[in-house]
């Protein structure tokens, strides 16, 4: 291949070679000793994907911390406001909830990065604060956390996992009757997001927290009637149950609530019952649902994939099972700019202060990444089934449509 002048692109003051060759050729090509290959997309990202990490995956303390304060010291100042301002009129009090709402996303989206490991270098800043943010958002960070890193682990394996909504395949919801579907539906509608959201963030953590707390407990008690001479740590060791794996969930679990409980009661002391928990229960709600939609749409569209457990991919699963979500700069900034998703299951270890320079850098790579604008976020809402047969989400309209080919045929 002498005399080939490899095309480079120039991004951030670094000469970049585009080695795929997808911005001078319709094709990916391959070179070597033996002639060229075509490459898939997802060839090319294999082959860069281990610089594009150990390039981007770089958490820096100073700006994690930045990004915490800048979010944390507004919410409060938002909800002194709100309280202060419920002294003249409830209808100014109520124009502070919009506000509240996004930054509890933020709070959220930190905690998640958190989660990862990835937003500070130290690890424990990364603990210390998530478990703070998973007070303020109202989730258990650490338990969270192993839920979440199982998903990234089988992302587009929806044998695996099937998203926040339980994605039923096209013969689960075939064996539905009427009403049911109607009500499978609805519960992934934007209406119904912020129940969903109550549901997620604000009773779910306390319920299952109190049901596997009082099943410990009888269990306990039980036993140690029994079996006297066992030690107490002994018989909560054998206690099994859905709400936690580990002695460490469940510990996570109990301090998470204990906080939050304690922090409720002082605000409803502090500027009354009725006041604080109208302002908490619907900023909270609506920002459990906001996330769950915007989860659901990076991982449920047109045609996402969605593979069975032999034959999936897991570079497969980021590139064509993952959008990215064209969100407007400054809901990038309260979304921690999530909406680059793909680059975020490419490895979830680059913090959201560089997966914006990576995708720009990278850009090239990622020609089959579903963009979903902001105008497309209702439609992708309805892209709620599994086509288990073409392995892809579909609307329950192409649904319709397909059974309606297979009764006339």
């Amino acid at each position: 291949m002498e005399g080939v002048v490899l095309p480079v692109r120039v991004t951030h003051g670094h000469t970049v070679p585009l080695l795929d060759w997808g911005a001078a050729f319709p094709h990916n090509y391959n070179f070597g000793p033996g002639g060229y290959s075509i490459l898939s997309s997802i060839d090319c990202v294999k082959q860069q994907k281990r610089a594009m990490i150990g390039r981007y995956t770089k958490s820096d303390n100073a700006k994690g911390l930045t990004q915490v304060l800048t979010t944390l010291v507004p919410l409060a100042l938002l909800w002194w406001a709100a309280i202060v301002c419920a002294g003249v009129s409830y209808w100014v009090a109520a124009a502070a909830i919009p506000l509240i709402t996004l930054f509890t996303v933020r709070v959220f989206g930190l905690m998640h990065e958190c989660g990862h490991g990835s937003l500070f270098r130290a690890r424990g800043l990364n603990r210390a604060v998530g478990f703070l943010l998973g007070v303020v958002s109202g989730m258990p960070q650490y338990v969270w956390s192993q839920h979440h890193n199982y998903h990234h682990a089988h992302n587009g394996n929806w044998e695996k996992y099937r998203g926040p909504y339980s994605t039923r395949s096209v013969d689960e919801y075939a064996a539905m009757s009427g009403v049911q579907q109607c009500l499978y539906r609805q519960k992934c509608s934007i209406a119904a997001a912020p129940l969903a959201g109550f549901i997620y963030l604000i009773f779910n953590p306390r319920f299952t927290w109190l049901k596997g707390s009082l099943g410990l407990l009888s269990h306990v008690v039980r036993n140690k009637a029994a079996r006297p001479n066992i030690s107490l740590r002994e018989h909560a060791a054998s206690y099994e149950t859905r709400q936690w794996k580990s002695a460490r969930e469940y510990w996570h679990m109990f301090w998470n609530n204990i906080v939050l409980l304690s922090l409720w009661v002082s605000m409803c002391y502090a500027c009354g019952t009725a006041l604080f928990f109208s302002i908490y229960l619907l900023s909270l709600s609506i920002a459990g649902g906001a996330g769950i939609v915007l989860f659901t749409v990076q991982h449920n569209f047109e045609h996402a994939y969605a593979s069975d457990s032999q034959r999936w991919d897991y570079d497969t699963g980021a590139i064509e099972g993952t959008s990215f979500l064209v969100l407007p700069r400054w809901l990038n900034w309260f979304t921690v700019s999530i909406g680059y998703h793909h680059i975020h299951h490419l490895s979830a270890n680059i913090p959201n202060y560089c997966l914006v320079d990576c995708h720009d850098e990278y850009e090239h790579l990622f020609p089959h990444v579903t963009r979903v604008k902001l105008s497309q976020v209702y439609g992708a809402l309805k892209c709620i089934l599994w086509d288990t047969r073409a392995q892809r989400i579909i609307s329950v309209a192409e649904y319709r449509q397909q059974s309606c080919v297979t009764g006339v045929a």
